[in-house]
């Protein structure tokens, strides 16, 4: 029988927090989509997981069997993929780099060139990923290092180095009634329709609604779009969909007529990392890559308006 690895990630993070939401916000997923995948493997696999009960998610016999058993699995597995494709790599003399729109940075330029300065032969491939995989091919091996927005779904499970902070703007319709003001505070945007990433992104969504820093008061979803993709974004706020956060680099890559960029007070900054997973804490050629990252970024952070 073939199980889906992703499905054993799910597993293994709800046996872990023995929690449906807290394990969907590690993942990043939302606990609909985690109720369903953990059901799928429990059919495909004949058996019951878990006992269900307002106390949360109790392992059943099976489940911990199946729980003793997944962690290293998983490990082995993620060893065996990261090594055949760095492999791969290796001998192509290719580092792939992941990104999601906006996690690259006028920097970006000066940290290849300064990479292939530094590694004659090697050549960058930068992967951009959509809203859908926030790890930038991380997660499944894809990428050999990322450029990402901060924080990601299981963070904490890579090396981080954060390389620019910055303040959070907001991207409104040109003709929006807040788009005169030169700053407009978090709170008068509460009521507003937001363009959104997919709810399967969970936390990740979350966190660009800035769900936590409305004091309880609920999100307005007016557009969601899924490729992650500055177009399609850009243009479902032209359009009148809703508004959304944005870094404030955004501003200055991102800018087309009918989207106006202003600057959000009462809301925390957002943060660009290079990430890369922990065996490659030895690898000499991501780790180059790595310090070009650290001597090329911006001269100073941006701090948050106030």
């Amino acid at each position: 029988m073939d199980v889906d690895t992703r499905l054993l990630r799910y597993f293994s993070a709800v046996a872990r927090e023995g929690n449906l939401s807290r394990a969907a916000e590690g993942l990043f997923v939302s606990q609909p989509a985690l109720t369903k995948q953990v059901r799928r493997l429990e059919s495909q696999l004949g058996v019951r997981l878990f006992t269900r009960s307002r106390a949360g998610m109790t392992l059943t016999a099976a489940g911990q069997a199946l729980a003793d058993r997944v962690p290293a699995v998983l490990a082995g597995w993620d060893q065996a993929l990261r090594e055949a494709r760095s492999a791969a790599s290796q001998a192509g003399r290719v580092l792939r780099v992941g990104f999601l729109a906006g996690a690259a940075n006028e920097a970006t330029q000066q940290i290849i060139a300064a990479f292939t300065r530094r590694r004659p032969g090697w050549r960058v491939e930068m992967r951009a990923a959509s809203w859908t995989d926030p790890t930038a091919g991380l997660a499944s091996g894809d990428a050999d290092v990322a450029l990402l927005r901060l924080p990601f779904p299981g963070q904490a499970d890579f090396r981080v180095e954060v390389l620019i902070t910055e303040p959070r703007y907001v991207a409104l319709p040109a003709g929006h009634r807040l788009a005169a003001r030169d700053h407009i505070p978090f709170r008068d945007l509460w009521d507003e329709p937001f363009v959104a990433a997919p709810a399967e992104t969970g936390a990740w969504r979350d966190w660009w609604l800035a769900a936590d820093e409305r004091e309880g008061h609920p999100v307005r979803i007016g557009a969601v779009t899924d490729s992650g993709q500055p177009d399609d974004w850009l243009a479902a706020i032209a359009n009148g969909g809703g508004i959304a956060l944005a870094p404030e680099s955004a501003a200055r890559y991102y800018a087309r007529p009918g989207v106006t960029y202003r600057p959000v007070t009462g809301i925390s900054p957002s943060q660009v990392g290079v990430a890369w997973p922990p065996a490659a804490d030895t690898d000499p050629v991501i780790q180059d890559f790595i310090r070009c990252c650290l001597e090329n970024k911006p001269p100073h952070d941006i701090e948050n308006p106030t």
